[in-house]
């Protein structure tokens, strides 16, 4: 039986093995789903949006199998070595001179490798390659599980783990599995079978080496940047050009600065929209590679720092990677967007893309209203954002077109005593006095049953987009709402967007 579970193991392993590359192909991915674009309904290029969500599943069958395959063999290697003293069964006999049957064969083809029944198992499981090339994979496997854990990733937060880029640690010795073959005898000729993991890796290897052939190529073109500039709260925004780069709404970059570290490379999204003539980034200064980015961009100097003044050893290299979610977004009559907390930070750039689409061509686009929710704890990080929203505000009064943009901030953490006084004092006043924008802010967690009971009511018989980036607690909330409020004529489609 343990035979069977190891083998059974194995193929799902190797199958796994082929998978787990493939979605973490960020241009393969995007490719595919541009192309589905003329031939595919929507919920099944939909399905491609879930890429790293099928990455995690097919890592914990790998984990789990793997577990199985190990334990199996464990199993197996004892059975061998009990084979040569099977006291107090009836085929004692018969499995000691199976084990001691010679090699007629001349090429290690024992139906027993091991050869002395005093030995230990584990050291002869380790003298062949496939039991110490087992062991070398496992212990990659191990450092990749535990790396890409969110406790470890939390502590380190460097992307140099070997999960996301070496995914060689594993692959490496994963060809020697089989090789020896001593539990691979098909009677009658008690020789192993050849070895065909190879077959099943070496395709995935392959688009994967392009993929960073792709991703290293772009990471050579030049980024110079323009200007930066100092925000409220620790927050500084740094607009950036380069050449051949066409941007969409919601996308996001890794940056990696070599002058400041070699081997971090951190995710932020574009907060500029693609009509600009230039990409920007707002950073918050928090933690060691974030202070000294500020320095180096001499953020502190508090004025505009133009291009000819950053210093010629400021150099960066960015990967970019698409958000296939947030390019659906004018696929919808209706669409709603739901930020939590730093989730917000896409949305600028999409709601920047929207108007300017709005104005350019009203008629043309399908979307019609757009409902803007920001969840957050306080808005202080965030104060960029206030400014967008305020312009926002001022353009659509100036144009009459108030209607077509409404949105709602909810402070999770309440106010404090100064914030309570504010308010009352000018509470009559047109104007929001904590944020200053136009609609009041809410205090506390929106009702969403309510909410979307109401947006139901005011858009029968319309697709509704929700468009979601935040905490998974919110996420499961609002795909919950989706289904509950979904109808034959209304129908809300959920989008999460994936970091």
């Amino acid at each position: 039986p343990a035979l069977a579970w190891a083998r059974a193991s194995a193929a799902t392993l190797n199958l796994n093995c082929f998978l787990i590359l493939l979605p973490v192909c960020r241009n393969l991915i995007s490719f595919i789903r541009g192309s589905f674009k003329i031939c595919c309904k929507r919920n099944l290029r939909r399905q491609l949006d879930k890429h790293i969500t099928f990455h995690k599943y097919i890592a914990y069958m790998i984990f789990i199998q793997t577990a199985i395959h190990l334990g199996a063999h464990v199993f197996n290697v004892e059975r061998y070595l009990f084979s040569w003293d099977y006291a107090g069964h009836n085929n004692q006999d018969l499995l000691r001179h199976l084990s001691g049957l010679p090699d007629l064969q001349g090429a290690s083809t024992y139906i027993n490798f091991i050869r002395d029944p005093n030995s230990d198992p584990v050291k002869e499981a380790l003298k062949t390659l496939s039991g110490l090339s087992g062991v070398v994979i496992t212990l990659a496997l191990i450092v990749m599980v535990s790396s890409a854990t969110e406790l470890i990733r939390g502590i380190v937060r460097r992307q140099t783990n070997v999960a996301q880029h070496n995914p060689q640690q594993c692959f490496r010795n994963f060809t020697s599995w089989g090789r020896d073959g001593f539990d691979q005898c098909p009677l009658p000729q008690f020789a192993g079978l050849d070895p065909n993991a190879w077959k099943w890796v070496t395709a995935p290897l392959i688009i994967y080496f392009l993929e960073r052939v792709i991703r290293f190529v772009r990471s050579l073109q030049k980024v110079t940047i323009t200007k930066v500039v100092q925000h409220p709260s620790k927050v500084f925004e740094l607009q950036m050009q380069k050449k051949g780069f066409k941007m969409g709404p919601g996308q996001y970059i890794f940056l990696h600065c070599p002058s400041i570290s070699r081997l971090e490379w951190h995710p932020f999204t574009l907060t500029s929209a693609p009509d600009d003539d230039y990409f920007s980034v707002h950073i918050r200064r928090v933690g060691d590679w974030t202070e000294a980015l500020a320095k180096a961009c001499h953020v502190d100097d508090g004025e505009f720092q133009e291009a000819w003044k950053m210093p010629s050893t400021l150099k960066f290299v960015i990967s970019i990677s698409l958000s296939l979610i947030l390019q659906d977004i004018f696929w919808y009559e209706v669409d709603i967007f739901v930020a939590g907390g730093i989730g917000v930070t896409p949305f600028a750039s999409v709601l920047t893309h929207i108007w300017h689409k709005h104005n350019q061509s009203k008629s043309d686009m399908k979307l019609r209203k757009v409902y803007f929710y920001w969840v957050c704890p306080d808005t202080n990080s965030f104060e960029w954002l206030h400014d967008l929203l305020k312009r926002f505000d001022r353009q659509m009064a100036e144009d009459g077109d108030s209607g077509f943009l409404s949105y709602y901030i909810y402070l999770t953490r309440g106010w404090d005593k100064n914030q309570a006084q504010n308010i009352i004092l000018h509470d009559s006043e047109d104007v929001d006095p904590v944020t200053g924008l136009q609609q009041k802010t809410h205090y506390g967690r929106p009702h969403w049953d309510k909410i979307f009971e109401n947006i139901a009511k005011d858009h029968q018989g319309t697709s509704i987009g929700v468009f979601f980036c935040g905490p998974s607690i919110l996420s499961k909330t609002l795909h919950k709402m989706c289904n509950k409020y979904s109808s034959s004529e209304t129908k809300f489609f959920y989008n999460k967007e994936n970091f």
